[in-house]
């Protein structure tokens, strides 16, 4: 081959291999997700309350990740999808809403599961798909929630003679640990407030057993009778009958009592105020 007809032809190939260029790396190509070729188990799991007392509702959280739709390094790359169902040995007015939803990087599904009067175990059902593009991997993972007679905690609060009690909350402990709060509205001089908190759960151990409230982040300005912040009771638990496999909570009333408030402090923030 002649030299200008080698040179022009090395020039067409030189053309050729940087048009190859530009067009594998443009970016529209970039821009697509890749799945991974070779996707990992989907693997999940609920959280949320064990126990629910008679006519109640719970919060339940779904996790999952795994299959085609999730990238080796974590990344949703597809749809994580999620569909709840319930069984037990009566599912009438047993209800879950939602009942489907897609999980992202930013947030798990949540759900709420609302039960009747009838003890029974309910078991929550979710059946997770991970799908990117045709491929589609799916998993189901189960939640056992009891729904019992709960523990009931009550007592009446009654404000002081002189002035008005601003709201504020109650925590509830149970054995040293918080279990719950309540939250009491304003209450008028000399007015009373009938207080209930339900504690449900699987089982305490047999003997005795304390329940505490006290005041939250109110630094001292709402006291109980003899200027206490906390009001302490204990109650007895007996033991599960014999042979008896399954030991649900039996409605037990774990005490009853008035708590007096005295609102002096609380008054005289308030006259402070006014002054001003």
């Amino acid at each position: 081959m002649r030299p200008g007809f080698r040179s022009a032809a090395l020039a067409l190939l030189l053309v050729a291999a940087g048009l190859g260029l530009v067009l594998g790396t443009a970016p529209g190509a970039l821009a697509v997700p890749m799945a991974p070729a070779a996707s990992s188990p989907v693997t999940g799991n609920i959280s949320g309350p064990a126990a629910l007392g008679v006519n109640e509702s719970g919060v339940y959280y779904i996790n999952a990740t795994g299959g085609p739709a999730v990238a080796p390094n974590g990344t949703i790359v597809g749809t994580l999808a999620w569909n709840v169902t319930v069984t037990a040995s009566n599912t009438t007015n047993v209800t879950v809403s939602p009942a489907t939803g897609q999980i992202t990087s930013a947030a798990p599904g949540t759900t709420t599961l609302t039960v009747t009067n009838r003890t029974q175990p309910v078991t929550l059902v979710v059946r997770i798909t991970s799908s990117f593009g045709s491929a589609n991997v799916t998993t189901t993972l189960t939640y056992v929630v009891q729904v019992v007679h709960p523990y009931v905690l009550w007592a009446t609060l009654v404000a002081g003679p002189t002035v008005t009690v601003l709201p504020f909350t109650l925590i509830v402990d149970l054995d040293g640990s918080p279990v719950g709060t309540v939250k009491v509205p304003t209450l008028k001089a000399n007015e009373s407030y009938n207080l209930t908190y339900d504690y449900a759960t699987t089982g305490l151990s047999a003997g005795y057993h304390t329940f505490t409230l006290s005041v939250a982040n109110e630094h001292g300005l709402v006291l109980f009778a003899n200027g206490q912040t906390v009001y302490s009771t204990t109650f007895y638990v007996t033991g599960p009958p014999p042979n008896d496999t399954v030991w649900v909570v039996l409605g037990i009333v774990a005490f009853a009592g008035t708590l007096f408030i005295l609102a002096t402090r609380v008054a005289a923030r308030r006259r402070g105020a006014t002054r001003r």
